[in-house]
């Protein structure tokens, strides 16, 4: 039975319509009304049945996603209307030359690349990484098409609560892991931030309502303080005759947790770090640069500066456009205060980033950086056989969260990701000569190819035509290009692998009476996570994989052994259900909690390291082992963002015998005695095994790491507490990533 809209519909549809129109502000021209009306009408009766999870009309998430667009981003006419019609291709029967008909080119392309990138996180998808390249491809030619979409997404994170928690989860994680990058890399720092803290409520919620709650508990004694350190600047500003407005900059929800997380602070420590913006209106006949030092130099004789917080964005813009001089100084209570100078027109870039940005394109006649970064996302597009999240995770390197700036040998200026090495410069600078790389001058010192590059640096590459490119190389470089660079130079050879690989497995099955069919495939496509024959070939013939292994998977059974150790690893009544689901390739019911132990199949993750009393959640490889990571682990947060469906809740089961391996950072003074103090409360007083210890000394400061082998994070908390009270040690910190 269709569904129909309710007077009551009708009425809430039109006034969001209206709304719209009042937020056009770039709607100026005769026909752009015409046309945005024209594109409600036919989205409305293309949407007249249906509605969201929620229950109201499906017109309303188009509409909201319009606002968006119009009023947050300061997108036009043409935007407004691409995204009214954003669904209706993918939903309905309109089709894309039906839109070309009706609106013209230029719009029928935008909503086809809309279209296409709705199965860019589908992994069954056999076409996802090339719609993911084609989304990539539409930012160099028309970026209105990743504007929109991170429209989209911003008001389906707004409207998150009314889809089931394991949908949450996924959209959540891959919101963080790609979307909220890809914000801040356009420059749309407010919907960045506003994705990250929904993210944050739907991956944490406790959490999230915790540090609410204290951030509106401490909101108006942030703003005493504010208040009291702006008053003389205003004063001082005012006499000078400079028009500006004074901000607070509340630090958000996520960046308050991940510095908690990060720094192991509590939230007071961070939320008591204050920071203000100093907005001006650009004086003509002045350069907004002049402007900014003159109003640094005027706060200046008021309060101190730390002559290492200087930030000068507006001699040299970030990659996304950003412009703004940032300078900490000492306030009044003793307090450390951040202050952000920038005019109008950068606030408005920082803002609303790349729109903004194109908006005031013709005020510097140069190619900003944020253009050059567009040109490079071509670059990426190379290599057609690449795995999808593999090409995600190349494409993610270039949504750089940290800029360095290094210098060639003649003074050019070329901008890297933090943590770039030399052999990433040199590739920056051309493929060739990377290929060709043997080392490098840094400030006129010889360092070799994985030497990492810091801002300031000025580089001189050294070359050799009998250097190739060597396999090792991709596990130092951090940049797409270099990475795709490396890759591109062995693809001959894998063809040789290729080739080879699959005649000796064809042979090898011969030899035991089996021929190569898809049950074959799907066995080791499993066991070894990989997807694609041309890998697997490939691995063989360079020897990763061994055929005799290969041998020994195809003849045994382990249906039943399984089933056997995940009952013991599940609640009595719910372990044979859950594991039959998985089997079967049905998604697993996210109610059900797994209890972790040290039986078969559970696997701890060393890149994140967890011990009982962590929050963690188990993810089902396809070998059919659990592999345990935290809740806050990187990898996690990618493989829910990918392979939702393949994540369960888990817990520690309650037992003291076994002891999990944990890491600690410490450093303090380097008094006498202080290792031996440190050794006995763990050994002695706390009764904690020790594995492995190394303390360094240097100018009456130690540092050091200690493997410990603990019970539960309640055990290793109680000894880190322990370690701090002692004279001379000044910080304790557990590290996530443990080699063994």
């Amino acid at each position: 039975m269709a569904l129909t809209q309710s007077e009551e519909d009708i009425k809430y549809i039109e006034q969001s319509f209206t709304e719209l129109l009042k937020v056009c502000i770039r709607c100026n021209k005769k026909d752009d009304k015409a046309m945005i009306k024209h594109a409600f009408q036919i989205a409305n009766e293309a949407h007249k049945h249906m509605r969201r999870k929620s229950g109201e009309p499906y017109i309303i998430h188009p509409l909201e996603v319009a606002k968006i667009v119009t009023k947050e981003i300061g997108l036009g006419a043409k935007s407004i209307t691409c995204a009214i019609l954003h669904d209706v291709v993918e939903d309905t029967d309109y089709t894309i030359e039906d839109i070309e008909n009706f609106f013209g080119k230029k719009i029928a392309y935008i909503i086809d690349g809309l279209t296409k990138m709705s199965d860019v996180f589908d992994r069954n998808s056999s076409l996802q990484v090339e719609n993911f390249r084609k989304m990539l491809l539409t930012l160099s030619d028309d970026a209105r098409v990743i504007l929109i979409k991170l429209a989209d997404r911003l008001h389906n994170m707004r409207t998150l609560n009314s889809m089931p928690p394991n949908k949450q989860l996924k959209v959540a994680g891959e919101t963080l892991y790609l979307y909220a990058p890809l914000a801040h890399r356009l420059g749309l720092y407010a919907i960045k931030t506003e994705l990250e803290d929904l993210s944050l409520k739907y991956r944490h919620p406790e959490i999230y309502e915790e540090l609410s709650r204290k951030i509106i508990e401490n909101e108006k004694r942030r703003l005493h303080k504010i208040n009291m350190f702006t008053l003389p600047i205003s004063q001082k500003l005012t006499e000078q005759g400079i028009k500006f407005r004074v901000a607070g900059r509340p630090k958000s929800i996520y960046s308050i947790w991940n510095k908690m997380q990060t720094k192991n602070v509590a939230f007071e420590e961070v939320y008591d770090l204050l920071a203000i913006r100093i907005i001006f209106t650009a004086q003509e006949g002045t350069s907004e640069k002049n402007q900014c030092w003159n109003i640094y130099s005027l706060i200046t004789d008021i309060y101190k500066p730390n002559p290492n917080r200087i930030r000068d964005w507006v001699s040299t813009p970030k990659l996304n456009s950003y412009e703004a001089l940032h300078s900490t100084v000492m306030g009044p209570g003793g307090e450390w205060v951040e202050i952000q100078i920038r005019s109008e027109r950068m606030d408005e870039i920082a803002e609303r980033g790349f729109a903004a940005h194109y908006k005031y394109k013709n005020v510097k006649s140069e190619e900003s950086e944020l253009d050059k970064w567009v040109k490079k996302i071509r670059e990426m597009l190379e290599d057609p056989n690449s795995d999808a999240l593999e090409f995600l995770d190349d494409f993610k390197l270039n949504l750089f969260s940290s800029e360095i700036l290094v210098f060639t040998p003649k003074g050019h200026i070329k901008t890297l990701p933090k943590g770039a090495t030399t052999l990433d410069f040199a590739y920056e600078i051309h493929t060739e000569i990377g290929n060709h790389c043997i080392g490098a001058k840094v400030n006129h010192r010889l360092v070799g190819l994985s030497y990492v590059l810091n801002s300031g640096d000025q580089v001189e590459i050294l070359t050799s035509e009998k250097k190739r490119p060597e396999r090792q190389w991709i596990d130092f470089v951090v940049t797409a290009r270099a990475k795709a660079a490396i890759k591109n130079s062995f693809k001959d050879e894998r063809k040789i692998f290729i080739k080879q690989g699959k005649v000796s497995l064809e042979n090898r099955l011969k030899e035991i009476n089996l021929y190569p069919n898809s049950k074959i495939f799907k066995k080791i496509f499993d066991h070894y996570a990989i997807y694609n024959k041309d890998d697997i070939y490939n691995k063989i013939g360079n020897s990763e994989i061994d055929l005799e292994e290969i041998v020994k998977l195809l003849k045994k059974r382990t249906r039943s052994k399984l089933i056997k150790y995940w009952r013991l690893q599940f609640k009595k009544d719910e372990s044979e259900k859950i594991m039959e689901e998985f089997l079967q390739n049905k998604n697993i019911d996210k109610k059900k909690t797994l209890l972790v132990d040290e039986t078969a199949g559970i696997i701890i993750a060393k890149c994140c390291n967890p011990i009982p009393g962590d929050d963690v959640l188990g993810y089902f490889n396809p070998d059919h082992s659990i592999t345990i990571h935290k809740t806050k682990c990187p990898t996690a947060i990618k493989l829910n963002s990918s392979y939702g469906e393949r994540m369960v809740k888990a817990e520690w089961k309650a037992q003291q015998i076994l002891s999990y391996l944990a890491k600690i950072k410490l450093n303090g003074i380097d008094e006498l005695g202080i290792i031996n103090r440190i050794t006995n409360i763990i050994s002695e007083q706390l009764d904690v095994n020790m594995r492995a210890i190394n303390f360094v000394s240097h100018d009456g400061v130690f540092e050091g790491t200690m493997d410990l082998y603990v019970h539960n994070a309640n055990v290793l908390n109680n000894l880190i507490m322990n370690l701090m009270k002692l004279k001379g040690v000044l910080s304790v910190n557990r590290i996530e990533s443990i080699e063994e």
